[in-house]
């Protein structure tokens, strides 16, 4: 059964002790997180590379295992495995048998992606090759809004755009900005920087804009607003 209520702060179970999994409890360390990395392999556990991190050798896809890490006591869990199957399989369970929050799953390959849904317990599904993709496109693509991830549970997406020099919106302040009903600007990256997208700050080209959008219809209204003005013949 799962528990009424979750414990304050950050804390973060990461199924699998790979680069991936070492990677991103190391970012959440950093950060201030409090991490469990649980992984059946021992030739993976390196104790002094997580220093600040709780290990435990076991096999994430075992109900008794889990149960004995006391996930209750953990409000998010990342299944980070290199095995599609696996990462399903932890997500189900996380969900299922302790009520997690929050489950983000990495999905290995793109072929399997549809499978990483709320189905299976999955709040975010993370597909590194279609990340990577989105990401080419972004470089490659100033003026074009990019979709780096998609929220499986609220069909919610993260989107990009880089604002081109004759982007009508260029040198407006957020505020003067009409957006689309189903979007929310998140962060605007100038320079390497972010920048609070409040009502008085302003939007430049080049910027880097990151918005979260609910809706195909949203993304797309998104899309005419950030972009370049249409091109007209003559």
């Amino acid at each position: 059964m799962a528990p009424t209520s979750r414990p304050s702060g950050r804390r973060v179970v990461i199924a699998g002790a790979g680069k991936v999994g070492r990677s991103i409890a190391a970012e959440l360390l950093e950060n201030g997180s409090e991490v469990l990395v649980i992984e059946r392999d021992p030739a993976k556990v390196h104790l002094d590379s997580l220093p600040g991190a709780r290990w435990l050798l076991a096999d994430a896809c075992e109900l008794a295992q889990l149960d004995a890490a006391g996930l209750d006591d953990y409000a998010v869990l990342v299944a980070a495995t290199g095995d599609d199957k696996v990462n399903l399989v932890v997500s189900l369970l996380a969900k299922t048998e302790f009520g997690m929050p929050r489950v983000v799953a990495r999905v290995n390959h793109p072929k399997n992606e549809w499978l990483f849904t709320e189905s299976w317990g999955v709040d975010v599904a993370v597909s590194a090759p279609r990340l990577l993709t989105a990401l080419v496109e972004e470089a490659v693509s100033v003026g074009d809004l990019v979709r780096l991830m998609r929220f499986r549970q609220s069909d919610a997406s993260l989107v990009e755009l880089t604002l081109a020099a004759d982007a009508p919106v260029a040198g407006r302040a957020v505020g003067e900005i009409e957006l689309p009903a189903d979007s929310a600007l998140v962060v605007i990256l100038r320079d390497g920087r972010p920048v609070i997208p409040s009502p008085d700050a302003t939007l430049e080209a080049g910027d880097e804009v990151l918005a979260v959008v609910t809706s195909t219809e949203a993304e797309d209204q998104l899309a005419v607003l950030l972009g370049p003005p249409p091109r007209t013949n003559g």
